[in-house]
């Protein structure tokens, strides 16, 4: 069960292993693009092209959807990047259905692990699998594996590697479910020191230029490329994928958000304690590309 490219990995896994895959539940087809054509899920493509069977239900206590999946008859349910499942679709199964999570369990419990994860500056996050219950993301741990954070890594390639992670996780998980090695653990019980991903929202990434310049960075990196962080530049939405931090010139005594250049190279705003530089940058209505090119057809408006 899973709909997004992060899901197809972990399915390839199954596959390529040879574990047999009765079915493969993802989200209907959906119109999107500018000629609003039906898009089907990356999970889905994949399965079509491996001729696995497809449930595509809108509501998940359809009797109808409910009918079918029984007849699948499996064994185990796995969910990788899906919805919430009603507890008559994750108990159906007798050995249970088992998540594949991108934190370390039971930190980052939510929508957005990886993303909240760089937001708050971890050195280091991983995979978990574990058992569903009635709570989300509270069940019995299975298997986990931490990963470090690279120190100027994005969303994006925070997620290409826990995603081939997750799939070599899983594939050892259900090796263990089957011959008996595996235990499952509760989660620890300390509500006090967890921290939370929350789903993602507009206001998420709307930059505080009175913030310090690293957790400003953090922002930026931990929403790149999608939602992304965005700022204003001379009226105009300006989104931002890549950046560093700088001491302020010591010559300037910059408020936040004062906009900072040398006309060619560098393009930056203050932060509360330095500058936060762009090296990625999205102008509102213009393509996404790197700070010197926008920079040689970048013309500040005359006060």
């Amino acid at each position: 069960m899973g709909t997004p490219a992060f899901a197809v990995a972990s399915l390839a896994a199954l596959v390529n292993a040879g574990y047999q895959v009765v079915g493969v539940i993802t989200a209907p087809d959906k119109p999107a693009g500018r000629g609003m054509k039906m898009h089907e899920s990356a999970v889905k493509q994949y399965a079509v092209a491996q001729g696995l069977p497809v449930l595509q239900p809108e509501k998940l206590k359809n009797p109808v959807f409910l009918a079918e999946l029984a007849a699948l008859r499996a064994d185990l349910q796995v969910v990788v990047a899906f919805r919430m499942l009603p507890e008559m679709v994750w108990n159906m199964p007798p050995m249970g259905t088992i998540n594949v999570h991108a934190s370390l369990l039971p930190q980052y419990r939510g929508a957005a692990p990886i993303n909240w994860a760089i937001i708050n500056g971890e050195q280091q996050t991983g995979i978990t699998t574990f058992k569903l219950q009635h709570v989300i993301d509270t069940g019995n741990i299975l298997l986990q594996a931490p990963l470090d954070i690279g120190p100027r890594e994005t969303a994006g390639e925070l997620h290409d590697r826990l995603m081939t992670l997750g799939a070599e996780v899983l594939v050892k998980t259900v090796a263990g479910m089957l011959d008996g090695t595996l235990q499952e653990q509760p989660q620890p019980a300390d509500e006090g020191q967890l921290k939370h991903a929350p789903k993602l929202s507009t206001a998420t990434g709307e930059i505080d230029w009175r913030q310090p310049a690293q957790q400003i960075a953090q922002l930026i990196r931990g929403l790149s490329p999608f939602p992304g962080a965005f700022t204003s530049l001379h009226g105009k939405m300006l989104k931002l994928y890549q950046c560093y931090t700088a001491p302020l010139p010591t010559d300037e005594t910059a408020t936040p958000g004062t906009v900072l250049t040398d006309g060619k190279t560098k393009l930056g705003m203050a932060a509360a304690d330095a500058v936060v530089y762009f090296e990625e940058l999205q102008l509102e209505g213009k393509k996404r590309m790197q700070v010197t090119d926008f920079l040689r057809g970048y013309r500040a408006p005359v006060a």
